[in-house]
């Protein structure tokens, strides 16, 4: 694709404009780190342009703090106080999500899981962001806590702009095929391979 030039021009009946203009199932998955920054980079671009950012975070646990949640949140502030940018939820799965009335278990992770794919389902249905980020999303689905065959069905379904990027390992087939653009991190290196972990202000 040289130069953003497009190789197959489809016959599909849309205009250029219309057709540049669709909203986008994005799939970052792979072995490899990286695949939450760069959709969280994606996000930003969005947040820049005034939209909607909803953010669902799946299986990490409420005591993860990461610094794209706290920019985020602060990016959500922003837009509260001076109208830039776009307005932010960012809810996580490990410590409740927040528009249930009880707390976060970590009993019946499935049961969580379902209830935070039903809720995402609802605001996609209400056309409530414009980017939504389902953060390690592919994990539910390969567990079998969410199906696969409705998720691929809502995405397909979805109205207006509605830009959802989707992280994790794994992801399976009828999601990639489900997709308009799916990225593999493949790892070539890593600290860790010579003994150094993780640290601030890169892995979280």
């Amino acid at each position: 694709m040289p130069q953003g030039q497009v190789t197959t021009v489809p016959d599909d009946g849309l205009t250029t404009r219309q057709r540049r203009n669709r909203s986008l199932v994005v799939v970052h998955t792979g072995e490899m780190k990286g695949k939450s920054t760069a959709a969280f980079g994606l996000a930003l671009r969005g947040w820049s342009q005034g939209w909607s950012i909803g953010v669902f975070q799946f299986v990490k646990s409420a005591k993860w703090k990461v610094g794209e949640e706290a920019a985020f949140r602060a990016l959500g502030r922003v837009h509260a106080e001076t109208g830039e940018g776009g307005p932010v939820e960012w809810h996580k799965m490990g410590e409740g999500w927040s528009w249930t009335r009880k707390k976060g278990s970590e009993d019946d992770h499935a049961a969580a899981a379902a209830e935070g794919w039903a809720e995402i389902r609802r605001r996609i249905e209400a056309q409530v962001h414009n980017v939504y980020v389902l953060d390690e999303f592919t994990y539910p689905i390969k567990w079998g806590w969410v199906d696969v065959a409705e998720v691929v069905e809502v995405l397909r379904a979805r109205q207006g702009r509605q830009h959802v990027i989707i992280t994790g390992r794994d992801a399976v087939p009828d999601l990639v095929e489900a997709a308009d653009l799916v990225m593999q991190t493949t790892k070539i290196k890593h600290p860790m391979d010579a003994g150094q972990k993780g640290q601030r202000g890169i892995e979280w």
